[in-house]
């Protein structure tokens, strides 16, 4: 059998955003990942439906599985001739053991490369505002390991040197870090800085100097994962913090999916500086329709789309059975503005289903079983022109995407988005009722707050227009007074 390759990719330290084109194009091509507990997990929605996605995640205080463990996974996968990610928070090569990693692969004759990654003290160090150099204030910068508790591999005499200096992972020993760049000569008023889930929505930074940060941090109870930054450089951080700055910054977000499509919602949150988790993750598969069905759909006097999900599928089965999209002849609606634009996309145009009159024939083309189907959809003959299923490798996923900061506003766009996350939260064994309780809950439509109050819930925001832009408004401005 033909050996397969590893690729060790650098996943950056959080933001999703800040993985490399290369190391994208690597998860969307794997056969197995192998991936780390300090990624983000949404980073793994890029990967094949196909993919193995085996989590290798430790913590400070446990050592889950070994290092020997996936050193023997990687060369196990990859002698199958897989194509095998070994994904890393960070960069893999600083402090990610890409080394000993390698050199097992390398050992076995098989094949790998490494896609470096947005390592976590500088890009968390410049999400909270501060850049590890500077002419003024910064020619030197250093990255030091904060694990070791003896520390007497450490050059601290060299280390006072330097201008700059970031302790990965350090939080437990500040104290002793402390200690040690003082007695070797740091002075106590040298600034320092440290930050919990850099770049994260929930980051948390705690500013202080060497001679207090310690009793600040511990008043905050600022844990790992973090990073710990020395130096006078700290002090622009009154000028050129931006990201702790933006309107929904350390605010975190569930949104409720239902399709396989983009949530213009989660993205809005996002560009907005909130962090967002989207569950369930979807998937869809073809369904085959006969040119003659399409045929005879096309002479419906209307056609409602419930989903751009349906949109595509329909249009898809008419391109590959030669039908010219001009022979539609039907007056084309949607339930929503997403699959009004996947029409737009595709060179037709459609209206809201509002505005759709009873007279005349109707087709309705679903994502869903026939027997599935939702009777808000009206009466009419239908169709369904792709198969869209949760995707359940990511039930055991969710539980620690919810890890750390608890989530505080969760949102539901549709009725279907409501039963969604009962079901599947609670399959992937999150008390969904528990988080509900304790989070402030928004809907799109009056509709969807129905669905919500069957189970028990009422929502404390709902725009007066359905639409994601009022809601996006509603969360920034209901703190305002």
């Amino acid at each position: 059998m033909t050996k397969g390759k590893v690729y060790f990719v650098g996943a950056g330290p959080g933001d999703e955003g800040l993985i490399t084109v290369k190391g994208q194009k690597a998860i969307e091509k794997a056969d197995v990942i192998l991936y780390d507990r300090l990624l983000n997990p949404k980073l793994l929605e890029a990967a094949a439906f196909d993919c193995e996605l085996i989590y290798c995640g430790k913590t400070p205080y446990s050592t889950g599985i070994s290092q020997g463990e996936i050193n023997e996974l990687l060369v196990s996968k990859a002698l199958e001739g897989h194509r095998v990610v070994r994904l890393k928070g960070g960069d893999p090569a600083v402090f990610g053991r890409v080394g000993e990693e390698a050199e097992s692969l390398k050992d076995e004759g098989i094949p790998f490369e490494v896609i470096p990654g947005v390592t976590s003290s500088i890009a968390a160090s410049m999400y909270a505002g501060v850049p590890v150099t500077h002419r003024d204030y910064g020619r030197s910068f250093a990255m030091v390991t904060g694990h070791d508790q003896t520390k007497k591999d450490i050059d601290w005499n060299g280390l006072v040197s330097i201008d700059t200096v970031a302790f990965y992972m350090g939080v437990a020993n500040l104290p002793s870090i402390r200690e040690n760049l003082i007695n070797h000569g740091k002075p106590g008023n040298t600034p320092a800085l440290v930050i919990q889930w850099g770049t994260y929505g929930r980051q948390e930074s705690v500013e202080g100097t060497l001679d207090d940060i310690v009793e600040r941090v511990s008043g905050r109870s600022l844990g790992n994962p973090a990073i710990t930054l020395v130096g006078d450089i700290i002090s622009l951080r009154g000028k050129l913090q931006w990201f702790e700055r933006k309107p929904l910054y350390g605010q975190r977000f569930l949104v409720a999916r239902t399709g396989t499509a983009k949530s213009a919602l989660a993205e809005a949150l996002y560009e907005l500086g909130g962090e967002v988790i989207e569950f369930p993750k979807w998937n869809a598969a073809k369904v085959k329709i006969e040119e003659s069905q399409l045929l005879a759909f096309l002479s419906y006097d209307r056609i409602l789309f419930t989903s751009p999900e349906s949109v595509h599928g329909f249009l898809d089965s008419l391109t590959e059975q030669a039908i010219d999209f001009r022979r539609i002849s039907s007056k084309l609606y949607v339930l929503s503005r997403k699959s009004k634009k996947a029409l737009q996309q595709r060179g037709l145009t459609a209206e809201l289903k509002s505005g759709m009159p009873d007279t005349g024939t109707r087709l309705v083309v679903g994502d869903r079983n026939r027997d599935l189907r939702d009777p808000a959809h009206g009466d009419g003959d239908y169709i369904q022109s792709i198969a869209k299923f949760v995707d359940e490798r990511f039930l055991e996923i969710f539980p620690r995407m919810l890890d750390g900061k608890a989530v505080g506003t969760v949102l539901f766009s549709n009725r279907h988005s409501v039963d969604m996350l009962m079901q599947y939260g609670n399959k992937a064994d999150v008390d969904v009722e528990a988080l509900l309780k304790q989070a402030s809950i928004g809907v799109i439509g009056e509709s969807t707050g129905n669905r919500l109050q069957d189970y028990g819930f009422t929502s404390d925001m709902m725009p007066k227009e359905p639409s994601v832009e009022q809601l996006v408004d509603l969360i920034v401005n209901r703190n305002v007074c």
